[in-house]
């Protein structure tokens, strides 16, 4: 399980150093694609494994399915650290996340999530001042 939230930066050849911690769970290899909230989703191999599996159980026959399983994995590249960490980000992934510079990790569970640094920071204050209503909701989860 991804926890935590992490800040790095781009170098200039749009790499970043992926968080040791992250790094540990991901494995050798890895899936980057389009995420969610425009973010990018970083899945370990295993875990994208029981995505692919899910979601090709969505009906083709409904516009929704078939547009969401496009983004989703023409998004997806299969990726590996280099030694020291590293990842090129790619730039259509970049341009999706709105990345220019500094960037911050998030341990989302199943997955990590890359985010541009001020969209993560608008996001956060957005759904802060939310969290007991979040909660509630959440009730039928039983957490």
């Amino acid at each position: 399980m991804f926890t935590g939230e992490y800040q790095h930066s781009l170098d200039g050849k749009g790499r970043v150093i992926i968080p040791s911690r992250l790094r540990e769970g991901m494995g050798d290899c890895f899936v980057i694609t389009r995420g969610l909230d425009h973010c990018i989703f970083v899945y370990p191999s295993s875990e994208w494994v029981r995505l692919e599996q899910k979601l090709k159980k969505a009906p083709m026959t409904k516009r929704d399915s078939r547009a969401f399983n496009r983004l989703i994995f023409s998004g997806a590249m299969e990726m590996e650290a280099d030694k020291q960490g590293r990842v090129l980000i790619p730039q259509y992934l970049r341009e999706y996340a709105e990345i220019e510079k500094d960037v911050v990790f998030i341990g989302a569970g199943e997955r990590v999530e890359i985010w541009s640094e001020p969209a993560w920071r608008k996001y956060f204050v957005e759904v802060d001042g939310n969290y007991e209503e979040l909660a509630e909701k959440m009730v039928d989860f039983e957490l």
